[in-house]
């Protein structure tokens, strides 16, 4: 891989970083802004805990939320595209070696891709 190559594949990861972080932080934003619209005078009992909703607690039920606009569920959201931008980018570098022909950074990367995967769907209650 030459010089040229590299500085390409490091302006891509670092764009693809900072999409990330701002996306991310414009959907938490906007969904802060939303939640705090409709719930900022609402008093709040800290005496007893309560959980996040079960739907909170899955991709699948936070996307569904999200596209009927409900505020906390857009916050998750935004979290989420927080959490899937340094695994995209593990991801991206994947292809990147597979381009340059480098198996030994294709099998290191894919083994910390496999890692973060592993550790997002839940980790520990795997093994």
């Amino acid at each position: 891989m030459d010089t040229t190559q590299e500085h390409r594949v490091e302006l891509i990861v670092g764009r693809l970083l900072q999409w990330g972080v701002v996306s991310s932080a414009a959907v938490v934003l906007a969904g802060g802004v939303c939640y705090l619209i409709g719930h900022g005078r609402t008093p709040r009992d800290f005496r007893h805990f309560h959980s996040e909703a079960a739907d909170l607690r899955s991709i699948s039920g936070i996307v569904a939320g999200a596209v009927h606009l409900s505020c906390p569920h857009i916050i998750q959201l935004g979290l989420l595209l927080l959490i899937a931008t340094p695994v995209a980018r593990v991801a991206f570098t994947v292809f990147a070696f597979l381009e340059y022909r480098d198996r030994t950074f294709v099998l290191i990367t894919l083994l910390v891709l496999a890692i973060l995967l592993f550790s997002l769907a839940g980790g520990q209650r795997w093994l």
